[in-house]
Formats: C-alpha cells, sequence, structure tokens
C-alpha cells in the first residue's frame, strides 16, 4: 500500500487520522512541523502528503514549495474552516486537493483515495493495458500521459497530477469549450465534490507556469460564464 506523510501541529488530528489511514492499510509517517518534515520527505518521498497549512517553524505553504524544487509529490492541504484565503493560496502554491477542518473521516479517505488513483495513472508503464492515451501535440504543446511530461516549444513544464489532467482535457480538442463541470470531470474521475474556484486556481496556476518558459503564452482562452478552451 501507499505510503502517505501527515504534517500537523495537531497531536489529536496526528493521532486520529494516523489511525483511520493506517486501518485502511497505508502507511504512515508523521511530523509535527515543516521544518521536521523537509529533511526526510525531500530524502525519501512518499506517495502522498496531507499538510497543515498553519504550523509553527515552517507552514505548509512553504514547505510545499521547497518540496516542489525537485518533487512532483501529490499534496493535499488542510485549510482552517472558512478561510477561503488558505484554500486558494494552497491551490495556487500546487496543491492537488484541500480540505476544510473540520472533516469527516470518509471525506478525507475519498480525496485521499482520489489523488493517489490519479497519481497511479501517470506511473503506468508504457505498453500495458492500462497506458491507452498516447502522446498529444499541439501546436507548441507536447503532453506525454504515459510519462506525465509537458513541454512548450521544447521547454519542460512541471505540472502536477490534477494540473496535467485538465491541461489534456482542454488540448484534446481545441476550440471547444469546457465548462467546469468537464473538467472538474476529466480531474475528478470519482466524482468528489469540488467547487468552481478550485478549477479557477488550477488554470490560473498553469498559466503562470507556462509564462515562465513563454511569456507571451495565451493558448487557455476563458470564457467568462461558460469555461475554458485551449487555442492551438
Amino acid at each position: 500500500m501507499a505510503t502517505i506523510a501527515l504534517v500537523d501541529d495537531d497531536k489529536n488530528i496526528l493521532t486520529s487520522v494516523t489511525m483511520l489511514l493506517e486501518q485502511e492499510g497505508y502507511h504512515v509517517r508523521t511530523f509535527s512541523d515543516g521544518a521536521s518534515a523537509l529533511t526526510a520527505l525531500s530524502a525519501t518521498p512518499p506517495d502522498l502528503a496531507i499538510l497543515d497549512i498553519k504550523m509553527p517553524r515552517m507552514d505548509g505553504l512553504e514547505l510545499l514549495r521547497r518540496l516542489r524544487g525537485n518533487s512532483e509529490l501529490p499534496v493535499i492541504f488542510l485549510t482552517s474552516k472558512d478561510e477561503e484565503i488558505d484554500e486558494l493560496m494552497g491551490l495556487n502554491a500546487g496543491a492537488d486537493d484541500y480540505i476544510r477542518k473540520p472533516f469527516s473521516q470518509r471525506l478525507l479517505l475519498e480525496r485521499v483515495k482520489a489523488v493517489l488513483r490519479r497519481g497511479e495513472a501517470r506511473k503506468t508503464p508504457a505498453g500495458t493495458p492500462e497506458a491507452k492515451k498516447e502522446a498529444l501535440v499541439r501546436g507548441k504543446l507536447a503532453l506525454d500521459p504515459q510519462r506525465h511530461e509537458c513541454t512548450w516549444d521544447g521547454k519542460p513544464v512541471r505540472l502536477t497530477v490534477t494540473e496535467f489532467l485538465i491541461l489534456q482535457c482542454l488540448a484534446q480538442r481545441p476550440g471547444f469549450v469546457k465548462s467546469r463541470d468537464n473538467l472538474m470531470d476529466a480531474a475528478y474521475d470519482d466524482q468528489v465534490y469540488v467547487d468552481d474556484r478550485t478549477i479557477d486556481s488550477h488554470i490560473k496556476r498553469l498559466r503562470k507556469k507556462f509564462k515562465v518558459v513563454d511569456d507571451d503564452f495565451d493558448a487557455i482562452e476563458t470564457l467568462y460564464g461558460v469555461g475554458y478552451r485551449y487555442r492551438e
């Protein structure tokens, strides 16, 4: 089973979530702050990290920023109740998902399983029955789902699993509008609920990453009140 890192300064959450995940068969590594987790997770990355945003010494946002320096480790953020700024900051930092505190154990398990499934999909070896999707080329964009590789005009662009799935959905049919619901279905195929703001934040993050390699990037268009489309 997968290894999950849990980083939170709340001992009650560390204990209860560890018990929950271990009952499901996961191996859990726990840390009470970002600073203590950074070295361990960099040296031996888990399959998924669940990070609290607000922690002493090093918060979850800074921890994710440092981990992203050499890894696209899937991340779920735990955010404070009713503090939307936490969610937006987390998604803009590149998290794959977020959960508001307090949360139900069932919801947490659904999100964990969904993110792990998307992570496993990108690891499927070429040539296996599961590796059905071939490389996609649209103008300067090249996507290789089997290797989880993305390039723009030959330059690599590092994407999270969720970002990759959203971009792939848009690029499959250039010029056709994809609603937020369409993009949710592509990125969250288990029907776990996410709201419109989640997709908007991922799109914003995608544009930012592509503008790093091409300041004139404008291939993802917004149609206000309708959705998004890829312009080849």
